[in-house]
């Protein structure tokens, strides 16, 4: 039933002045999901009054600064040690064969673990894991570059990404409680979007300058001293909550599925353990196709398990498997995984392409890439913006087609001795501003698909899906690319060897594999176009606000009083997910 409150002051555009004005509102009746069909359709409304902002306007700035961290941290984490990783190779002796596991090993725990740190969170509070995890990263990333051997090193690495599996969705699950719907929200999820781009470039950046004027274990160094200044700012700036599960007497022994937590972490454990281990001993090795079978079955057990606890009420699932019910919802989660896989596919190839093709320095690397982190802070700016104004569909679409057109770029047949500011800085550019342009949308719809009690599970799970995504598309792409590479030699896929300077064969191979991730692009393009076409602006700002000290103290309400201005209807199906 509506009813009218004296209005929070207005605050004009994110960060602006106050005024004071009344407004009505719904009183909401229970913590409701938005995660219908419908979910995102909007009505036409005047854009009026945006909802105050929870806290004094530099504080605002510095919680989304350093939740934003959490997600450049991890993107650095990643792309800087893959920099270092021949030198890290010759001075621990590991050989090539193995030398993946240094990276393979962050990755594995950190999309393994997500999931179960996001419900961990949903318990606990999400700032204390935030706090935690970012913590754990930053002591982890300290001790590593001093132990002496490979497993050692490895097994440190593992532990890093378990750290960064903790404070990567909670930081998603803090915007997500902390800012109604408005600007400053829309500010702030394209912030944290900017934050993995940034990471890559200036991952690169980082690690080239260390690599070529000091030692590299001044890589850590820096990655630990990040980790520990985002540690102490979530401190001071991320607020406490005022109510978590824990205190309802909620406990992880009692209220953690662990068994569901065992089948999906050890299912995503053993695919991408698959999926890694496949390029390097090869596809027809017998334990590998056996494993990615046993993997495929414990998620299928998984789903099962999640379906009886949902229906029993018996325990808390990990994950609602009602929320998938929702066509555009699973729609959002798959766009995720095709996205990121034709995106950070990309990335990976323009690597190889600079620096094992054409044989090009740490650092001639680097600058190359230098324009996408130029680009990234223009782009998060102008998206923010955008947010409010265009339709969530055509934005998704413009972001999908931006990266499609970067990997037709590189893998068109243009002269390789082509001048660099003739293709491939186009190609720089689009693909930032389709990653920052996509990824804010998806994170946001997440955001806005879910309630309160689910927000961190909702980071963790569109960042798994991104992951797994990932991992699946680089195995094909690798595979692609090895199989080109042996025709092009005229020997078997086990014989192709590595990629050689200015060879067409590795340029074949580099080629193949950006048109499939071209393909990926258009496939996550046509399921925008068919799932989410009509779907409104997700970013909308409802007419009106609400009393301040009612939205921080219950976002929610906000939340639900803004969708229903909106016109956004909910169905049967997303009741069920916020009971």
């Amino acid at each position: 039933m509506a009813r009218s409150i004296e209005a929070a002051p207005e605050r004009n555009g994110a960060w602006g002045e106050e005024k004071r004005d009344a407004v009505p509102c719904s009183k909401p009746t229970s913590d409701e999901s938005i995660t219908s069909d419908d979910a995102g359709t909007v009505d036409e409304i005047v854009q009026d009054q945006p909802p105050a902002l929870p806290f004094s306007k530099a504080r605002c700035i510095a919680l989304v600064a350093t939740v934003a961290g959490a997600s450049f941290l991890n993107t650095v984490s990643g792309q800087a040690v893959v920099i270092v990783l021949p030198t890290i190779g010759r001075h621990l002796d590991i050989p090539d064969s193995r030398l993946q596991w240094v990276v393979s090993a962050y990755n594995l725990t950190f999309g393994c673990f997500l999931l179960l740190w996001g419900r961990i969170a949903d318990i606990y509070g999400k700032r204390k894991i935030f706090i935690w995890g970012s913590a754990w990263v930053a002591i982890t990333t300290v001790i590593n570059p001093f132990l002496p051997n490979e497993i050692a090193f490895d097994l440190f690495r593992g532990l890093q990404g378990l750290g960064a599996a903790a404070n990567v969705p909670t930081a998603i699950g803090i915007l997500g409680t902390t800012f109604p719907p408005g600007k400053a929200k829309n500010y702030a999820f394209s912030c944290y979007a900017a934050g993995a781009p940034l990471g890559a470039v200036f991952g690169n950046l980082i690690a080239g300058l260390i690599a070529e004027y000091a030692s590299w274990k001044w890589v850590f160094g820096v990655i630990a001293i990040l980790a520990a200044i985002i540690t102490v700012a979530a401190i001071f700036v991320i607020p406490p909550p005022k109510h978590t599960l824990h205190q309802d007497g909620a406990s992880v022994k009692g209220s953690v599925d662990w068994i569901g937590a065992f089948l999906i972490t050890a299912g995503l454990l053993v695919l991408l353990f698959a999926l890694t281990e496949g390029n390097v001993v090869g596809w027809r090795t017998p334990w590998v196709p056996v494993l990615i079978v046993v993997a495929v079955a414990l998620v299928v057990v998984f789903v099962l398990w999640q379906q009886h606890l949902e229906k029993t009420g018996k325990q808390a699932p990990i994950m609602k498997v009602s929320m998938f019910h929702s066509k555009r919802f699973s729609a959002a989660m798959l766009i995720m995984g095709l996205f990121f896989s034709s995106f950070s596919g990309w990335l990976v190839f323009a690597t190889y392409f600079y620096q094992d093709y054409q044989g090009q320095s740490v650092i001639q690397t680097t600058l190359r890439f230098l324009p996408t982190g130029v680009m990234g802070l223009i782009c998060a700016f102008v998206v923010s913006q955008l947010l409010s104004r265009v339709p969530t569909y055509m934005m998704l679409a413009f972001g999908n087609v931006c990266v499609a057109i970067t990997c037709i770029l590189f893998a068109a047949p243009i002269p390789p001795h082509t001048s660099y500011w003739a293709w491939a800085f186009i190609g720089m550019i689009l693909s930032v501003i389709g990653a920052d342009t996509a990824w804010p949308c998806l994170i946001l719809f997440t955001s806005h698909s879910l309630p309160q009690a689910d927000q961190a599970l909702g980071g963790a799970l569109v960042n798994a899906c991104g992951q797994i995504g990932r991992a699946v598309g680089l195995a094909i792409a690798t595979a692609i690319q090895t199989a080109v590479m042996a025709q092009q030699r005229g020997v078997s896929v086990e014989d192709a060897g590595y990629m050689k300077e200015w060879e067409d064969a590795s340029l074949a191979g580099i080629r193949a594999a950006n048109w499939f991730h071209m393909a990926l692009g258009l496939c996550s393009l046509a399921v925008v176009l068919i799932a989410f076409r009509g779907s409104g602006i997700i970013g909308k700002i409802p007419a009106g606000n609400v009393k301040r000290n009612e939205q921080s103290a219950q976002p929610e309400a906000g939340r639900k009083a803004a969708d229903e201005e909106m016109g956004i209807s909910e169905s049967d199906d997303a009741k069920r997910i916020s009971k």
